[in-house]
């Protein structure tokens, strides 16, 4: 009569982990790039539009070359022609990104911490959500004209949802034990808030940010061709008129290299407030 504890044959053995040369366990995750390499599919692009436009595949009408680009940016920073609408640009995106990460914030407390709130402005922004912000031009126009104002609010309303979505989720994702042990240490409401609720939004509240950084200049793009004498979207324009296309391509150059910037200070401070996690990213 067979034993039941006999051992099974070997072949029939869970296979032991595989195990690098050097005996260490392999790499399940990459590990983190620097900055700089980054920015390694955005130098490939470059390099490929360049060697496309030298060896003749892309016309200087059809896209001008980077290298041009960079020349007649140059140009343009040099006689004055660029930095004031590059200014004004700035104000109208950076204006309404600060209004909505504001207000993206309050409306994500109220709406996460109280049912009444959740009740009164998750649907709303969510209709919000669906509602494309480029639809609400001519209202806009009708309420606040076509000046500034209407800019504003509309990079202020794009701006808002990314923020309270993402700070939202991060509310209600926040493990019900620190609520239980919150109330084991008597901590107030405001306590709470400080302490807990707005600290345990912190990562979603940096992937809104980061999302609306991008936000804030697209919409602009739109924006300035309402009606401006100013804006980086008004120079693409006006040399859309005039055929320039090495004009058209150093505003797109400027709103990427405006979006990679914003994105990469973004993280920089993500990733100092957030020190104390160990994730992949980190």
């Amino acid at each position: 009569m067979t034993q039941s504890n006999t051992l099974a044959p070997p072949a029939l053995w869970p296979a032991p982990p595989a195990r690098t040369v050097a005996g260490k366990s392999p790499a399940l995750v990459p590990p983190r790039l620097s900055q700089g390499r980054l920015l390694i599919g955005p130098a490939l692009l470059v390099v490929v539009w360049e060697a496309a436009s030298r060896l003749g595949f892309l016309s200087p009408a059809t896209l001008t070359a980077p290298s041009q680009a960079l020349v007649t940016a140059w140009q343009m920073v040099a006689d004055g022609s660029l930095l004031p609408h590059l200014l004004a640009s700035a104000g109208r995106a950076y204006s309404g990104l600060l209004l909505g990460v504001v207000a993206g914030v309050l409306l994500a407390l109220l709406s996460g911490l109280t049912r009444s709130g959740e009740a009164l402005i998750d649907g709303l922004v969510q209709i919000k959500r669906a509602v494309p912000t480029l639809a609400l031009i001519p209202l806009a126009i009708i309420w606040l004209g076509i000046g500034e104002a209407m800019k504003v609010l509309l990079i202020f309303t794009a701006v808002l949802v990314p923020i309270y979505i993402n700070t939202h989720a991060a509310l209600r994702g926040i493990d019900v034990r620190h609520v239980e042990l919150a109330q084991t240490l008597g901590l107030s409401r405001s306590e709470f808030i400080r302490k807990v609720a707005l600290p345990g939004a912190l990562p979603g509240f940096f992937v809104g940010l980061r999302l609306s950084v991008s936000l804030c200049w697209t919409a602009l793009v739109v924006l300035e061709l309402i009606n401006t004498q100013t804006g980086i979207g008004y120079l693409m324009n006006r040399a859309r008129d005039w055929g320039q296309t090495d004009i058209i391509v150093v505003g797109i150059l400027i709103y990427a290299l405006l979006g990679l910037l914003s994105d990469a200070v973004v993280r920089r401070i993500e990733a100092r407030v957030l020190s104390y996690r160990r994730a992949l990213g980190s």
